[in-house]
């Protein structure tokens, strides 16, 4: 039986790669193999009324450096997420993460999120190290995800 609202849900999480345009294999390079295929958590694509559209990762460990998507504008706003994987130590994101936000450089290790309003230049974005698994998301406060290159 269907309700009213069945629509609304997102009960199969599917790759949205190719709406990251500027990531991965939609901007012609290899997906980072310690960061999962991203999923679709929330998107007009999946629910046609959804004013956001809302990215998923896993991050792996990795011993070694890692570049995963480089400087970029948006013209709306948008907030990323890092979430750890201890529930004992939600706190704790168990990576050292770089992180670039108008020119600044930020490191981080706890679990987090940052506001990024629109028209600031924002990443790269890596890992200096992971230790354990932790869930990635960026929530994009418009429909649909779109990206300028940052001007060099």
């Amino acid at each position: 039986m269907t309700t009213q609202h069945e629509h609304l849900f997102v009960r199969n999480m599917t790759s949205i790669a190719s709406d990251l345009v500027y990531e991965g294999q939609a901007a012609g390079k290899p997906l980072p193999p310690n960061v999962t295929e991203p999923l679709g958590l929330m998107r007009p694509a999946d629910v046609a009324e959804s004013p956001i559209h809302m990215s998923y990762n896993w991050i792996m460990p990795t011993d070694s450096p890692v570049h995963w998507v480089d400087g970029h504008v948006h013209d709306y706003d948008e907030v990323l997420i890092w979430t750890g994987s201890d529930p004992a130590h939600p706190g704790d994101l168990g990576a050292v993460v770089r992180f670039e936000m108008d020119g600044v450089p930020y490191t981080f290790t706890t679990s987090g999120a940052v506001f990024v309003p629109a028209g600031v230049p924002h990443c790269p974005l890596g890992f200096e190290s992971v230790t354990r698994p932790f869930t990635f998301s960026a929530l994009s406060l418009t429909s649909e995800y779109t990206k300028d290159r940052a001007e060099a």
